[in-house]
């Protein structure tokens, strides 16, 4: 006579049901054998496109500009505005210093009077030296003013100083003398002299107020701007402390 049979304790909780089995055919043993608990594919550790990985939010982050760099344009678009606007200045000096062109009419024709004079060229010349200054002035107020700026003021200075000269230029033709040549020596009469309109034969005279900005600004942040501190070097001990 034989005992009944009894079933088996069930596993505890947390062992494996497949624990102390022999794998399957063509299954390596180990961890990797046991399947995935919970039935879903495993993620790969590196996903083709995160929608929560940290480096989607640091393209978020670049994609505007942070703060300073909003301040930089700001004092730029500043900058620019202010000197574009100090070229009616230029214009007035260089309608006032320019040496004047003596023009005079026989009744059928207008000529140079002083035909071996060098106004025409010297109108050129005090563009360009007013426009020097002008330049180098403007690079010093604004080192002054904003020293810890950055290559968009140099770029503000440039973009501002091709302004103000294209102003200075165009305000000294409106001001000076007409350009109406027969006309106004009709109006004076024959054999009366009289001013000659304002010209700029020398038109990369436009450039010398951008360049002049931009070399001085640059020659003084390398010279008295702020610098980088200094990495502080380790501490090392000396032998008789030790």
């Amino acid at each position: 006579m034989t005992a009944p049979l009894t079933p088996h304790d069930p596993p505890p909780p947390h062992e494996d049901p497949a624990e102390g089995r022999p794998p399957a055919h063509g299954q390596p043993a180990g961890d990797s054998a046991v399947p995935n608990p919970s039935g879903y594919p495993e993620h790969s550790e590196h996903p083709e496109y995160p929608s929560g990985h940290p480096e989607g939010s640091e393209h978020s982050e670049y994609s505007e500009p942070g703060p300073e760099l909003r301040a930089e344009l700001v004092q730029a678009s500043l900058v620019a505005i202010a000197v574009a606007v100090s070229g009616v200045l230029l214009g007035l000096l260089w309608l006032w210093l320019a040496p004047k062109v003596p023009l005079v009419s026989d009744g059928t024709a207008v000529y140079l009077k002083n035909s071996e004079g060098e106004d025409a060229i010297g109108a050129d010349g005090v563009f360009t030296l007013l426009a020097l200054a002008f330049g180098a002035v403007s690079a010093l107020i604004v080192f002054l003013l904003f020293r810890h700026g950055g290559i968009a003021l140099v770029i503000g200075l440039a973009i501002g100083g091709v302004l103000a000269s294209v102003i200075a230029w165009r305000l000294g033709l409106w001001l000076g003398p007409t350009s109406d040549v027969v006309a106004h020596a009709k109006e004076v009469g024959k054999g009366v002299t009289f001013d000659g309109p304002l010209k700029l034969g020398a038109k990369g005279a436009l450039l010398a107020w951008s360049v002049a900005a931009m070399v001085i600004h640059l020659a003084l942040t390398g010279l008295f701007g702020p610098r980088d501190p200094e990495p502080a070097l380790p501490h090392v001990a000396s032998p008789e402390a030790r």
